[in-house]
C-alpha cells in the first residue's frame, strides 16, 4: 500500500521545527517575540512527533519486534552518545564528559521511544481510555518526585508517554477527521490564541514543555500538577491544530518525511558548532527569515542521499545505501 502522505509532511514540518527551535534557542531571552515563537513551536511540536511515533508503533508485539527496536533505537543511542561526547570536547563544551546514561543533545528521544515501546506491554492490555488516563496521572505524578530528571530520560518518558500512548490507540480516520473546514478556522483561532497568551506572559518557563525537570526545579513544587495538565490541554489543542493543516497530497519534498531520525541525530552537531563560535546574530525580521532559511537547507542537507550513504552504518548499523551506490560502479 502506498504510504499516507499526510503522515510524511507532518514528520517533514515537525523535524524542521525541531531544527529552527534549535536554532533560535539561544535568543529568545533577549526578545519577547523570539520567546513567544520558541515556546508557541514548543507547545507541540514533540508532543505532535511523540504522537506519530505511537501511531506508527502499532506493529508492537510481532515476533522479534523488540529486538529489532532495540537494534534500531539503543545501539545508535550509545554510538551517538560517544559521539556527541567527543565533539563537545573538540568544539570546548564544559559538559562533554557526562554518564552514558545522562543523554546528550536530543537522545533522550531514541531512550524514551524504547521506553514507550516497553510500557506498551502492560499499557496495551488496558481499555483505552483507562490505559491513556492512567498515563496521564503518572505524567503528573512524576513531577513530584525531585530525583527524576535528565538520567534515563525518565521524566520526558513518563510526562510524554500520553501523547505516545494516544498516537497507538487512534486510527487514521480519527486523525482525518481534523480535515474539515469547520475544525480548521476552529484550530487557526486556538493557535492565535495560544501564542497571544504566551507573548502577554513572558514569563512563562520553557522547563514546562521541554518536560525534564521536577515541579521543584521549575519553582511549582505544590501546584505543578495543575500547570502541567494546563500543558498537556494546550499541547493536545497545539498538535491537533497543526494537523488540521498538514497537507494530504503527495509533492516534491514529502519523501523526506521518511528520513527525519537522519536529521534529528546529525542536526546536533551542526547547531552547536553554529552556537560554540556564534555565528549568528538576530537583530531584526530578516535575520530570523535568514535563520528560516538554514534551518530548511540543514533539513534538506541531512535528509539527502549522500548524508544516508555515510551515516546509515551508525544509524540504522547497515548499508544498504552504500551498496546501492557501489553497485553503480561495479
Amino acid at each position: 500500500m502506498e504510504r499516507n502522505a499526510f503522515f510524511d509532511n507532518a514528520k517533514l514540518l515537525l523535524i524542521f521545527l525541531v531544527v529552527f527551535g534549535h536554532m533560535i534557542q539561544p535568543y529568545i531571552t533577549d526578545s519577547n517575540g523570539m520567546h513567544t515563537l520558541y515556546t508557541w513551536i514548543y507547545t507541540f511540536h514533540m508532543p505532535a512527533f511523540i504522537f506519530l511515533s505511537g501511531f506508527f508503533a502499532k506493529g508492537f508485539g510481532n515476533k522479534g519486534y523488540l529486538l529489532k527496536l532495540g537494534r534500531k533505537l539503543l545501539l545508535p543511542y550509545l554510538i551517538f552518545q560517544l559521539i556527541y561526547s567527543s565533539y563537545y570536547y573538540l568544539i570546548g563544551k564544559s559538559n562533554w564528559l557526562t554518564d552514558i546514561f545522562y543523554p546528550h543533545w536530543s537522545l533522550w528521544f531514541l531512550i524514551s521511544l524504547f521506553c514507550w515501546h516497553l510500557l506498551l506491554i502492560l499499557f496495551k492490555r488496558m481499555p483505552a481510555y483507562v490505559s491513556v488516563s492512567v498515563a496521564v496521572i503518572l505524567g503528573i505524578t512524576v513531577g513530584y518526585v525531585e530525583a527524576v530528571g535528565h538520567t534515563f530520560s525518565l521524566s520526558r518518558t513518563f510526562v510524554f508517554f500520553p501523547f505516545f500512548l494516544l498516537g497507538f490507540w487512534l486510527k487514521e480516520e480519527h486523525i482525518m477527521w481534523l480535515k474539515q473546514r469547520s475544525i480548521k478556522v476552529i484550530s487557526i483561532v486556538i493557535m492565535a490564541v495560544i501564542a497571544m497568551g504566551i507573548y502577554f506572559a513572558p514569563e512563562i518557563n520553557t522547563g514546562w514543555l521541554l518536560a525534564s525537570k521536577s515541579y521543584f526545579d521549575l519553582g511549582m513544587d505544590e501546584f505543578g500538577g495543575i500547570a502541567r495538565i494546563l500543558v498537556y490541554v494546550t499541547s493536545a489543542l497545539m498538535a491537533a491544530s497543526v494537523f488540521a493543516w498538514i497537507p494530504t497530497k503527495r509533492n516534491s519534498v514529502t519523501h523526506l518525511g521518511e528520513r527525519t531520525l537522519y536529521v534529528y541525530l546529525l542536526h546536533g552537531f551542526i547547531i552547536q558548532y553554529f552556537r560554540a563560535y556564534d555565528v549568528f546574530t538576530v537583530n531584526h525580521l530578516l535575520d530570523v527569515l535568514g535563520l528560516v532559511g538554514v534551518s530548511v537547507i540543514v533539513v534538506l542537507v541531512l535528509s539527502s542521499k549522500p548524508v544516508l550513504t555515510l551515516s546509515q552504518p551508525f544509524i540504522e548499523c547497515k548499508t544498504s545505501y552504500m551498496k546501492k551506490y557501489m553497485k553503480k560502479f561495479s
